[in-house]
């Protein structure tokens, strides 16, 4: 098979990007070529082009047609819209990446399902991914185009701490200062490796039942918000000092930072992946999050260049914990 991802240096796409030279697929990966963190696999062929520059991407695929395209990149319906008059004609297959957290939020039942409802109304994000879905579904039932709508959950790998701020709560941990956890810490949620998420997705491309139709591929791993403080501790040799706030208080703290709260991780989303495993019945999770958070801190302690701490929301959980501290 010929594929073209667009991006494929990301957090996601590198394990997918990866897997796919692996299986003997024939990669070309459009990007502007500058990932340090993520090198592109030697057997890709890259296409050095933004895709912003629609004139850029177009002189950059001239004479290319593919069997999947994939756009990693793709967030408004603008990005939607350029790529389907890009690649019309093109390619037997066009995916594009959403997001778990355009369903209904909170989730109305779990587990979650892809027939769950789309709505939520915390985070722009989310709704911009339910609108490029619209649209995608729409040129699909009009015109045939080839459309496959992926949603992931949280994926991760080595270079992401899965809490806000980056190494800022690694920091804190290894400070003996509190971390801010939201809620009581028992929400549930599930943390998918990105290696994981590759297993399931490579098999979709070029799959013939896949056009048309949209798929959520997650871990099995379900974890707490404490037990997900409590690995990254133990992978950092320290024992937690958990503070619990309320979702709200934190976004009235930091409205960035409690817009991906209430609009996401503060509620449990455990997911029924059976009808990705139709389609691609090997498919197993096998990483749990204990195993990657040593992933995680191994790679930041490789280079404590990159051990940054957000300082603004260093000090916001300075002031949330003196806030909420019991006792």
């Amino acid at each position: 098979m010929k594929v073209l991802f667009i991006g494929g240096s990301g957090i996601i796409s590198s394990a997918c990007s990866r897997l796919a030279v692996e299986r003997g697929i024939d990669l070309f990966v459009l990007n502007r070529g500058e990932s340090r963190d993520r090198p592109l696999p030697g057997q890709a062929t890259l296409l050095r082009a933004d895709i912003r520059d629609g004139a850029a991407a177009r002189e950059a695929i001239a004479g290319h047609t593919f069997d999947a395209v994939v756009d990693w990149v793709a967030f408004t319906t603008e990005h939607v819209h350029a790529d389907i008059e890009l690649l019309r004609g093109r390619t037997g297959q066009y995916v594009f990446i959403s997001s778990a957290s355009a369903y209904q939020t909170p989730p109305a039942r779990l587990p979650v399902a892809e027939s769950s409802p789309l709505r939520n109304p915390f985070w722009q994000y989310s709704r911009d991914k339910i609108a490029c879905e619209d649209l995608l579904v729409q040129a699909y039932r009009d015109t045939g185009f080839p459309a496959t709508i992926v949603r992931p959950s949280h994926t991760y790998d080595r270079t992401l701490v899965p809490f806000d701020g980056g190494w800022t709560v690694p920091a804190r941990m290894r400070a003996g200062k509190e971390i801010v956890v939201h809620g009581d810490g028992t929400s549930l949620w599930t943390l998918t490796h990105h290696e994981d998420f590759a297993k399931a997705f490579v098999p979709l491309l070029g799959h013939p039942r896949a056009i048309g139709d949209t798929f959520q591929i997650t871990s099995d791993d379900v974890l707490t918000w404490n037990q997900i403080a409590e690995h990254l501790a133990a992978a950092l040799g320290v024992t937690p000092k958990i503070v619990h706030v309320p979702s709200d208080a934190i976004a009235a703290a930091d409205p960035e930072w409690g817009a991906g709260l209430l609009g996401d991780k503060a509620h449990s989303m455990i997911f029924d992946n059976s009808k990705v495993r139709a389609l691609v019945p090997s498919y197993v999770a096998t990483i749990p999050f204990h195993q990657g958070a040593r992933e995680i801190v191994s790679w930041f302690d490789e280079d404590p260049s990159r051990q940054v701490v957000d300082e603004r929301l260093d000090k916001t959980m300075d002031d949330l914990v003196a806030n909420w501290r019991v006792g």
